[in-house]
């Protein structure tokens, strides 16, 4: 039996999982690490920290397992993506905490950005919208505040990455500085139209191009990493959403799917052609059939299972995050309350870097439990902002939609997300999609498996049909619509 080791590198936490030749997984490590919050809407990771936690989850399910580290031929590597690492090329030391996807400390950098006039051109060639969530900005703020970093970053001495980026230099003791079409598309400094790096871009916010690494397809050679006497080819990485949309065979134009973690991310793949938003989306990179670059249209919630996070170490009104679940089960009473969890401004389609967190409809017979359920329906009512968005985008209603991430193993918020959507929503019995995208991408350079078998290997869990009228979900939908604009105001 030959395996796979598959990384997914998450916001909050490092995973190991290893796959067998029938894509099923074998053993699975994971461990958090320290979330830093030094200002107001500043997040930050500590870069070794991530890469110390990555290793020893390696060695954990490694040893989970039982199997010889000769027996794993191919290892793929997921990532939370934007998230900025700089670090210099001969010590291999970072210059800076990592700056987080969710950081918005840029917004500054981004409306003179707007200023000067460029949300066009940034949307035209990177396919992304002027905003702080992408990395271009954050490499711009370290070279500006770190002291003697732009000088360095001119002498060619610092190098900038991804996550995956990051772990790929750290497993192949920096022998590749790469990265992959679909991380790449993240940075605001790629054009997705012609596949290269965007000198302009690079130029606006002052990036030298020597810090830059190599692009290639998802499933294609990254380097060896050198464990335990074995020598185990890096063959797959992909960014964490374009790799759930590839675990969840979404291959073709049409297909969609909606990962539900810290954040909440929905893509859609339209094949080989350039389809600009025109309603506040996103048009990014993923992959097709073969791992090679493809579109995809996207929508980004900021604030997903990170709002039941905060129910819990935030408000502590909650024990565990299940507990959510149970609760928001339990009210029958159609209540008013509504929480719009714009803790860092609001994603797709809003795209309000300055939008606050707010609750509205507070009575007096308003209790935590309310607030609870309030949270947990807020997932799925940014999620139908998205793909109302997509729909007027592709111009046809979306059929179904496919489910992934943790928080989908929560019926009643799948079950709310149907009802709200007027349409179903299928959950497969692997939700670890993202973990197996990786997985499938690096099997699939090592001729392991191709994209019949992945079809193949994909088995619905359940199907949840939406029971609401139409009336209904005009009623509650319009109910968040205001909720949301007045959080704007």
């Amino acid at each position: 039996m030959k395996y796979i080791l598959a990384l997914d590198q998450g916001t909050t936490s490092c995973r190991a999982l290893i796959v067998d030749e029938k894509g099923s997984f074998v053993a699975v490590a994971q461990k958090e690490f320290t979330q830093f919050f030094p200002k107001s809407g500043w997040v930050e990771h500590d870069a070794e920290e991530i890469w110390n936690t990555q290793l020893a989850v390696i060695d954990e399910a490694v040893d989970k397992s039982g199997i010889s580290p000769s027996d794993i031929i191919s290892m793929g590597i997921t990532n939370q993506r934007e998230t900025t690492v700089v670090w210099h090329k001969d010590t291999h030391k970072p210059i800076h905490r990592a700056i987080v996807w969710q950081d918005r400390r840029t917004a500054d950098i981004c409306k003179d950005m707007l200023n000067d006039g460029l949300e066009n051109y940034v949307r035209q060639n990177t396919g992304l919208v002027i905003d702080a969530y992408f990395s271009g900005t954050k490499v711009k703020w370290m070279l500006d505040n770190v002291p003697g970093s732009r000088h360095d970053a001119q002498l060619g001495n610092l190098l900038f990455g991804t996550i995956d980026t990051w772990l790929i230099w750290k497993l192949t003791e920096g022998k590749s500085h790469l990265t992959d079409y679909t991380n790449a598309s993240r940075t605001m400094l790629f054009n997705i139209q012609t596949k290269q790096w965007d000198n302009k871009m690079l130029s606006v916010l002052n990036v030298p191009n020597s810090m830059l690494p190599k692009v290639q397809s998802s499933s294609s050679f990254f380097g060896h990493f050198h464990y335990r006497g074995a020598q185990i080819p890096i063959g797959g990485v992909a960014g964490d959403q374009q790799s759930a949309l590839f675990g969840q065979a979404c291959f073709y134009s049409g297909t969609a799917k909606n990962t539900y973690g810290t954040g909440c991310f929905l893509l859609m793949n339209v094949g080989s052609t350039y389809t600009p938003s025109k309603n506040g989306l996103l048009t990014t990179l993923a992959c097709d059939e073969k791992g090679e670059p493809c579109y995809a249209l996207e929508g980004s919630v900021f604030i997903a299972g990170a709002g039941i996070q905060w129910l819990r170490d935030g408000l502590k009104i909650i024990g565990s995050a299940k507990d959510s679940e149970s609760i928001a089960e339990e009210l029958s009473d159609e209540h008013d309350v509504i929480v719009v969890p714009a803790f860092a401004g609001l994603g797709a389609p809003y795209w309000n870097m300055d939008a606050r967190g707010a609750i509205y409809g507070i009575t007096r017979g308003t209790t935590d439990k309310h607030i609870v359920k309030a949270t947990v329906d807020a997932i799925a009512y940014q999620t139908r902002d998205i793909i109302v968005a997509m729909q007027q985008d592709m111009g046809y209603a979306m059929k179904e939609l496919k489910v992934d991430g943790g928080a989908c193993a929560n019926n009643y918020l799948m079950q709310f997300q149907a009802d709200i959507l007027g349409a179903p929503v299928e959950r497969p019995v692997e939700i670890e999609s993202t973990a197996m995208g990786a997985a499938y991408l690096a099997g699939m350079y090592v001729k392991l498996w191709d994209a019949q078998t992945i079809i193949n290997n994909r088995r619905i869990d359940r199907r949840f049909e939406s029971t609401f009228s139409g009336t209904k979900i005009d009623t509650l939908y319009a109910a968040w619509q205001k909720a949301v604009k007045r959080t704007m105001e």
